[in-house]
């Protein structure tokens, strides 16, 4: 099977843009539990830090993971096709 490498990049980009999305809106939702929860996924206490939310932050988060994960898919793909 081979796999078409921006048609890959592009469904990471595009899931990973979701995913932030849903994360952001859980930190707006819920922010002493979402604090809780990155706490326990990084093994420290950050409770005490704070989240600092706002929707130019959004928007610039959701291209960096977009853009990211675009580059991560195509690149997998194409190194994916090349050891076949």
């Amino acid at each position: 099977m081979t796999l078409q490498p921006f048609k890959f990049g592009l469904a990471a980009g595009l899931t990973s843009g979701l995913l932030w999305i849903l994360c952001s809106l859980l930190v707006y939702l819920l922010p002493a539990f979402m604090m809780a929860i990155s706490g326990h996924m990084i093994h420290m206490e950050i409770a005490t830090l704070g989240w600092h939310l706002t929707l130019a932050g959004v928007f610039w988060g959701l291209v960096g993971w977009f853009v990211s994960a675009l580059l991560f898919g195509w690149l997998l793909a194409a190194i994916y096709n090349s050891l076949r």
